[in-house]
């Protein structure tokens, strides 16, 4: 079985925020998963990160997807 590197391509704090991203890259045909940390120390125990992340050989598309989803957004 061949395992691929995975790569973190969003972050967010924020489970909306990544479930657009999500599907943004879901409609650009992009496998990806999300994975639910704890932060560090220095910020409330309860507080998590939440990190899309796509295959390495997919990054350079999933950026290019989240930007102008980001792009878009800012300008509205």
């Amino acid at each position: 079985m061949e395992r691929s590197t995975r790569v973190s391509v969003f972050e967010s704090d924020k489970p909306a925020e990544i479930q657009l991203i999500k599907s943004k890259l879901d409609d650009g045909q992009i496998t990806n998963e999300v994975e639910n940390n704890y932060l560090t120390f220095t910020t409330t125990p309860t507080a998590t990160s939440l990190k899309v992340m796509v295959d390495l050989e997919d990054e350079k598309r999933a950026f290019e997807i989240i930007d102008a989803y980001l792009q878009q957004s800012e300008n509205k």
